[in-house]
């Protein structure tokens, strides 16, 4: 199997940061756990704007096996304003199916509801694997949705697999 993962990294960041009780992700483990539970060749974490003086974590998220993708925004504006990268997401994985990039299915990293229309549309093509949810505060607007397309990774079969270990 050829999935590729999206991963939205403040909604991955947030969603585990802010999960009652709070936890932090092992972006290495989580990326094991991408390869093998969920079959993911290539994993993409759209991270927002690049500031170098983030050079560090870069490179460990770089390390640690995902395709780092920045969003543009003009320079006057770092720092002002929030890094969306929803719209990014969904044009990159459209583009790979319009494209027929040559991948079995999708893994998205969120639980935000922005991106439910194009989740609905790959649950009719066949093309999601699977959403995972960082926390049980994912959009209201996934209810519906059936619960063989979704996982939560604060799930206590998925978080010990991921969970950072204290030193």
């Amino acid at each position: 199997m050829n999935n590729q993962a999206f991963i939205d990294a403040q909604n991955l960041y947030l969603g585990t940061t802010k999960d009652h009780p709070a936890w932090t992700i092992d972006l290495a483990r989580f990326r094991i756990l991408l390869k093998q539970r969920y079959k993911v060749t290539n994993a993409r974490y759209f991270i927002g704007v690049y500031d170098k003086k983030h050079q560090g974590l870069y490179s460990l998220i770089n390390n640690a096996g995902y395709d780092l993708v920045f969003r543009e925004h003009s320079s006057s504006q770092i720092g002002k304003k929030k890094g969306n990268v929803d719209g990014d997401i969904i044009f990159a994985i459209m583009k790979e199916l319009v494209e027929q990039e040559k991948f079995d299915q999708v893994v998205l990293v969120s639980g935000d509801g922005d991106y439910k229309r194009m989740v609905d549309y790959l649950i009719q093509k066949n093309k999601l694997h699977r959403l995972l949810f960082p926390s049980a505060r994912a959009s209201s607007l996934y209810k519906k949705l059936e619960p063989k397309y979704y996982e939560y990774l604060n799930a206590p079969h998925i978080k010990p697999k991921i969970e950072k270990q204290a030193k």
